[in-house]
C-alpha cells in the first residue's frame, strides 16, 4: 500500500460490495480496526460507508450495524431497499448505492489527496478517471481471490493503487472472525438480492 503520512484521504465503502469480498474470504471486518489503520495512513478526513436498509422491516438485521458505524466516526449514506417483481414473477429487493457514492467522491476530491474505494464494482472505473483528472490519486481495495474475482479488471487497472482485501485481513479481522457455518447477522439482506 502506498501513502504518504501528509496527504488527507478519505474512505468509501460501498457495504454491499465489500460485505460480499469479506465472506468470499471467510472473514468478518471490524470496523473499528478498520478506521484505525486508515488512520494511521494519513490525514484521514472522513470515512463513509454506503447501505440501502428495510424501513419497513420492524427490525433490520442490517440497523446495529448501522447505528454502530454512525456513533463510531463514520458518514453513513442510506436510502430504502426497493422491492419489485422480476420477469419470472419472484419477488426481489434493490439497493443501489453507486450515485450516492460516485458523488460524494466528486465532492470530497475538492478537499482530499488520495480517495480509497472500498469496491469491486467495474461501473466505478469511469469515477476513478475523473478522480484522477482532479489531481487525486485513487486506491480500489477489493480481491481477486475469490472465485470469481470480486473486483472487475478495468477497475484494478484504472486504479492508482489496488489493495487486495485478503491482506488485510490480519489487520481488519474481527476478534474470532473467520467464518463458520452460521450464519452472519448480514446473509438474509443478501441472499435476498441486494448486491449493490
Amino acid at each position: 500500500m502506498l501513502f504518504y503520512p501528509q496527504e488527507k484521504l478519505s474512505l468509501f465503502i460501498d457495504g454491499a460490495n465489500l460485505y460480499g469480498a469479506s465472506k468470499g474470504l471467510a472473514f468478518d471486518i471490524d470496523y473499528k480496526r478498520l478506521l484505525e489503520l486508515f488512520a494511521h495512513k494519513g490525514i484521514l478526513v472522513r470515512a463513509f460507508y454506503y447501505t440501502a436498509v428495510a424501513d419497513d422491516q420492524e427490525f433490520s438485521p442490517l440497523r446495529p450495524l448501522v447505528d454502530w458505524l454512525d456513533y463510531n466516526g463514520f458518514t453513513v449514506v442510506t436510502k430504502p431497499l426497493k422491492e419489485f417483481v422480476d420477469s419470472q414473477g419472484r419477488r426481489r429487493v434493490k439497493g443501489n448505492m453507486d450515485i450516492e457514492l460516485a458523488i460524494d467522491v466528486m465532492e470530497m476530491a475538492e478537499i482530499v489527496d488520495h480517495i480509497v474505494i472500498f469496491s469491486g464494482d467495474g461501473d466505478f472505473r469511469r469515477l476513478v478517471e475523473a478522480a484522477q483528472r482532479k489531481g487525486k490519486r485513487v486506491s480500489v481495495v477489493s480481491t481477486v481471490r475469490t472465485q470469481p474475482p470480486m473486483v472487475a479488471d478495468e477497475l484494478r487497472r484504472q486504479a492508482d493503487n489496488f489493495i487486495e482485501l485478503d491482506d488485510l485481513k490480519p489487520s481488519i479481522m474481527r476478534d474470532g472472525g473467520t467464518r463458520s457455518g452460521g450464519e452472519h447477522h448480514r446473509d438474509e439482506e443478501y441472499r435476498s438480492g441486494t448486491t449493490g
